[in-house]
């Protein structure tokens, strides 16, 4: 699976004084879009944690178009952009209504229990 999309809700509690989502947490939304991209694709973290590997942010970019506020229901399109023996990049679109409200980009690298850069098995890969 090469993108996926899922729905979000703002809560009160991402939001500033001035009502909009404040801007660390369009960093945690981006890692709902990752998590669930990977879980459609059939993909165990859990497993691939206990095997002694982990995806670290290695990179990451957000461009932030137009403000999100409470109560807005976005949707976040997640795709792979390009896989690597040791490297995942992904893209983002935060969509409010048909309008962008941000955009991103991230760089996750593999890394073993050490936190030394380390290939990822290929029979913990999705399909």
């Amino acid at each position: 699976m090469r993108s996926h999309a899922i729905t979000l809700r703002v809560r009160y509690a991402e939001t500033d004084q001035m009502g909009y989502v404040h801007h660390a947490n369009y960093l945690v939304y981006f890692e709902m879009g990752r998590i669930e991209l990977l879980r459609a694709a059939g993909f165990d973290y859990k497993r691939f944690e206990e095997r002694g590997f982990f995806l670290v942010v290695a990179r990451m970019q957000v461009r932030y178009r137009a403000p999100a506020r409470y109560d807005d229901e976005l949707i976040l399109e997640t795709s792979v952009k390009k896989v690597s023996p040791v490297r995942i990049e992904h893209e983002y679109k935060l969509i409010r209504g048909g309008e962008l409200v941000a955009e991103g980009e991230s760089t996750l690298a593999c890394v073993d229990r050490e936190g030394r850069l380390a290939a990822m098995p290929a029979d913990l890969l999705p399909a």
